[in-house]
């Protein structure tokens, strides 16, 4: 079993940033880590996620070039930098683990943190 506990979220003005993080409790070697969001009265989207390695990554088309994703193993952490905020980024974020690939599928991921807020003002 994996806990993921994401950090980093809180209230931002529209066009700044944030930086949230995603804490494992163990090295998960060979998972995947995807960042998903729920907003009020919206379904889970898939926002962006990161290969073991780090080499490969995808974007949903939204968040491309505002939002990127790295990861250090070494601290069984990935951290999601978001700039150039908008109400559209009000949600609450979810890191999520696999094994092997990442899926721009939340049904894929086995593993899911209890999510971090983040709320965009203007």
């Amino acid at each position: 079993q994996v806990v993921l506990v994401e950090s980093g979220g809180g209230l931002v003005q529209a066009g700044g940033s944030l930086r949230l993080s995603c804490a494992a409790s163990r090295r998960t070697f060979n998972y995947a880590i995807g960042w998903f969001r729920q907003a009020p009265g919206k379904e889970r989207e898939f926002v962006i996620a990161i290969s073991w390695s780090g080499g490969s990554t995808s974007y949903a088309d939204s968040v491309k070039g505002r939002f990127t994703i790295s990861r250090d193993n070494a601290k069984n952490t990935v951290y999601l930098r978001m700039s150039s905020l908008t109400s559209e980024e009000t949600a609450v974020y979810y890191c999520a683990a696999r094994p092997g690939a990442y899926s721009r599928e939340s049904q894929r991921y086995d593993y899911w943190g209890q999510g971090t807020q983040v709320t965009v003002s203007s």
